[in-house]
């Protein structure tokens, strides 16, 4: 998945400083009660005392469905409440490239929200309802156990040799999409890819139901086994010889 091109991510990350440090203490407002909804305090549109330009405070509405009421949809935040999270955080971050870090955070779930639709549409679901994102938690420091297994054991090819070592996600989501009543956990795993083209940053997703069900656990092998049954005995036309 190429998003918009002028990510950030790539820079070098500056070093933060410790927990106990003021550069750590916001004069930004926020309400410490988590949101159950998203397990994030609710970030004002205030901007930070040594902010040097001003953010936009518009949000975006989403196209992932929050409530069985196909009208209601979840809502992206606004560069300015996105750079507060960041700030709040102890990341630094450059105020001129915001903008873009939130095209592309938006790009992405929109994306997410696609191939999890893929997946529900493999469920038998009697009542006809179409699923909607009832909740999500970002758990950015812990792997996945499919991340864990990867980043150990997985293999890739370099320079003609195999490296014992797979990438690891900087990023993971669990999204709770509910339907018919049923609440079913997927998780997303946010990689970096190798770019093609230098400049325009590349992610793969890895989206899957959690194996919370004898169900999941049928459809993930199930898919699984199709992956392999595709890379093995597919016999593409241009590789045929007269």
């Amino acid at each position: 998945m190429t998003p918009p091109p002028g990510c950030p991510m790539h820079e070098p990350k500056k070093e933060t400083p410790p927990p106990g440090c003021p550069m750590h203490k916001s004069d930004t407002p926020v309400t410490d009660k988590l949101n159950e909804l998203n397990m994030m305090p609710n970030l004002t549109q205030d901007q930070y005392a040594d902010q040097s330009m001003e953010l936009p405070t518009e949000r975006t509405i989403s196209s992932i469905p929050k409530a069985k009421d196909a009208d209601s949809k979840w809502e992206y935040p606004s560069p300015q409440q996105f750079y507060n999270a960041l700030r709040r955080k102890g990341w630094e971050t450059p105020e001129e490239h915001v903008e873009t870090m939130v095209d592309i955070h938006n790009f992405l779930n929109e994306e997410a929200w696609n191939e999890v639709l893929k997946w529900e549409s493999k469920f038998g679901c009697e009542c006809k309802e179409d699923p909607y994102l009832s909740r999500f938690q970002g758990r950015p420091q812990e792997l996945s156990p499919k991340a864990r297994w990867h980043s150990f054991f997985g293999y890739i090819y370099l320079i003609g040799f195999f490296q014992c070592s797979g990438p690891k996600p900087f990023d993971r989501h669990d999204w709770f999409v509910n339907r018919c009543g049923e609440e079913r956990r997927y998780v997303i795993d946010y990689y970096e890819a190798p770019e093609e083209v230098p400049g325009v940053p590349v992610f793969h997703l890895d989206i899957r139901p959690a194996i919370d069900s004898p169900e999941a656990a049928f459809f993930r092998i199930k898919e699984a086994a199709k992956e392999k049954w595709a890379q093995w005995f597919s016999s593409p036309a241009s590789n045929q010889t007269a």
